[in-house]
């Protein structure tokens, strides 16, 4: 466990109390966790200090466990070539079709302290669950993910628009680099 990990969960747990945008942040009406599972592909995200030494092909790997909660496996390329892996755990918060979760990559003897608990609300979902927007009440995180390494570009600008429109600054998104 690094301790970049708990860094990351504690950030994501400070900008839960952040001041939210004018207009809550809608997500999406609701969520099939189970259909949720598998292997979502970065395509873009706001720029934070815990991925910096990210540099290509970052990808997230869901996988539900037998208590419920789901296993988060979050992995990228350094410029070294080095493979970067975090583990975590993700938890629906609400109702069966929440599409609010919580996720922390500190170790499981501190998921007692909410703070290590950071918010991961599905804001935008393809009906065929081929795509992803995901963020956070304060709106300081933003990631775009999709089932493959790469989105088609009219999908992409359709979603934007529709994030632009939820309060989010698209223009602060960067693009993630994915190796051939």
């Amino acid at each position: 466990m690094h301790i970049k990990h708990l860094f990351f969960a504690l950030a994501l747990a400070w900008t839960a109390g952040a001041a939210p945008a004018a207009e809550p942040l809608a997500t999406v009406p609701a969520l099939d966790v189970p259909r949720y599972m598998g292997t979502w592909y970065e395509i873009a995200k706001f720029p934070n200090w815990f991925q910096r030494k990210c540099v290509s092909n970052t990808r997230a790997d869901y996988a539900l466990q037998a208590d419920g909660k789901v296993q988060v496996t979050n992995r990228c390329k350094r410029e070294s070539g080095e493979v970067d892996e975090a583990i975590g755990a993700a938890r629906q918060i609400g109702s069966a079709t929440s599409p609010k979760l919580q996720v922390r990559f500190a170790p499981a003897w501190l998921s007692l302290i909410p703070a290590v608990w950071g918010d991961y609300w599905v804001v935008e979902l393809d009906d065929n669950y081929q795509w992803v927007a995901v963020s956070e009440p304060g709106r300081a995180y933003l990631w775009i993910l999709s089932r493959t390494p790469r989105m088609e570009a009219a999908t992409y600008a359709a979603l934007l628009e529709r994030l632009t429109r939820k309060g989010l600054d698209v223009q602060k998104l960067e693009t993630t680099r994915q190796d051939d």
